[in-house]
C-alpha cells in the first residue's frame, strides 16, 4: 500500500486496484527469491559450523575458524580435506569477483546486513546492491559449478 500512494499517488483511481496487485505480486516474489538466494549461501556457510555448543556465543568465521580447527577431532580427516578444498575454492572464487561485487556479496551474505545498511556503507543506491549481489550469486554459483559443486 505504501509503495502504491508514495510512487502511482498522482494516477486515476481507476488504476489503482491493478497497480496495487502488481506492486503486491512483485513484492511476494522479491521476498521469495531473496529468502531462496540467502537460504542457499547461509546453508552453504552453516554447513562449515563445528558442532562445538560453546562456540555459539562466539563471533565466527566460518573460514578463520575451519583453517585454525585443522587439527580438531570433530570431523573425520577426509570431511577436514573436502571442508579444506571447498574452502579454497569458495575463496579463490570470492576473490574473483570485481571488487564492488564481492563487497557487496560479503557485507549482504557474510556480514548478513540487509540492502539499506549494504548501500549506505557501499555509497551507492538500495538497486546497485542488489544488481552487485545478484551478479555475484550468478558469477560464484559458475564458478563452482565448473569446480563440480553443485548448489
Amino acid at each position: 500500500m505504501t509503495k502504491l500512494v508514495e510512487k502511482y499517488a498522482a494516477r486515476p483511481p481507476e488504476e489503482w486496484p491493478l497497480l496495487f496487485q502488481r506492486i503486491l505480486q512483485n513484492t511476494i516474489r522479491d521476498f521469495y527469491r531473496r529468502q531462496k538466494t540467502r537460504s542457499l549461501w547461509t546453508t552453504l556457510f552453516s554447513s562449515f559450523t563445528p558442532a562445538h555448543p560453546e562456540s555459539e556465543n562466539e563471533e565466527y568465521d566460518p573460514l578463520e575458524t575451519l583453517q585454525a580447527e585443522g587439527a580438531s577431532n570433530f570431523h573425520s580427516p577426509h570431511k577436514q580435506l573436502e571442508q579444506s578444498q571447498l574452502i579454497n575454492l569458495i575463496e579463490k572464487a570470492i576473490e574473483a569477483l570485481p571488487p564492488r561485487q564481492r563487497e557487496a556479496f560479503l557485507l549482504r551474505y557474510w556480514e548478513e546486513m540487509d540492502v539499506t545498511e549494504t548501500a549506505r556503507i557501499m555509497g551507492c543506491s538500495e538497486g546497485s546492491v542488489k544488481t552487485h549481489c545478484s551478479r555475484a550469486t550468478h558469477t560464484l554459483a559458475i564458478a563452482l559449478k565448473k569446480e563440480g559443486i553443485d548448489l
